[in-house]
C-alpha cells in the first residue's frame, strides 16, 4: 500500500485530479483537524461543524478534475469561513454567534471593503492581459471550464492553456503580493 503523508499538497492535488482515493484521503487527514477547530471556535456545535467540513470535502472529490487550487490549506480555511458564513445566516443562534464573534459581522455584508478592493485588482489585472491569455483566465476562473474543456473551445492544444495559465497565475500572485494572504 502507497504512502501519502510524504507528498506535498501540490502532488496529492495532481493525483487528486487524476481520482486517487488515497490521495483525496491523506489531504482529508491532513486537514480536517485543523478545518475543524477553525470551525468550532466559532459555531461551538460538534455536528455543525462536522457536516460543514464533511460537505467541503464532498465538494472537493466531487469537482476535484476541475480543480484549480494553488494553496491548499489557505483555499480550504476560505472554504470553511464561507461555508461558516452561510450556515451561521440560517442559524438559529445567529445574534448569539454574531455577538461572541464580531469579526463574522463582515461575512454577512454583501461586500466588505478588502473584497470590493481584491475585485478591482483582479478586474484590472485581467484587463492588463494579452486577448488570448485573457479569454483562457475567464474561461477558466469565471466559466469554470477544464483545461481539456478550454483547448477544445479554442481550438488550442491543452499544453498551450496550461501553460498560458501557470503564467497567468503565476503574475496575478505577483500582482496580489501580500494582499491575497491577508485576504484569506
Amino acid at each position: 500500500m502507497m504512502s501519502y503523508n510524504s507528498y506535498s499538497d501540490e502532488e496529492l492535488l495532481a493525483l487528486l485530479k487524476g481520482s486517487d482515493e488515497g490521495a483525496f484521503a491523506e489531504i482529508y487527514n491532513r486537514y480536517t483537524e485543523t478545518l475543524y477547530r477553525f470551525a468550532y471556535n466559532i459555531l461551538q456545535d460538534e455536528n455543525e461543524c462536522t457536516d460543514a467540513i464533511q460537505e467541503i470535502f464532498i465538494w472537493i472529490w466531487n469537482n476535484r478534475q476541475r480543480l484549480q487550487i494553488t494553496a491548499l490549506k489557505y483555499y480550504l480555511l476560505a472554504a470553511v469561513k464561507h461555508k461558516l458564513a452561510r450556515a451561521i445566516r440560517n442559524s438559529k443562534r445567529k445574534d448569539e454567534i454574531l455577538a461572541a464573534y464580531p469579526i463574522m459581522t463582515q461575512s454577512f455584508t454583501e461586500e466588505t471593503l478588502e473584497l470590493k478592493e481584491l475585485k478591482a485588482i483582479i478586474s484590472q489585472f485581467t484587463e492588463s492581459l494579452p486577448p488570448k491569455a485573457r479569454r483562457i483566465f475567464d474561461l477558466s476562473r469565471n466559466k469554470y471550464l477544464t483545461n481539456r474543456e478550454i483547448s477544445e473551445q479554442l481550438g488550442i492544444s491543452e499544453k498551450t492553456v496550461e501553460n498560458h495559465m501557470t503564467i497567468t497565475l503565476k503574475k496575478l500572485k505577483e500582482t496580489l503580493g501580500s494582499f491575497w494572504m491577508l485576504f484569506l
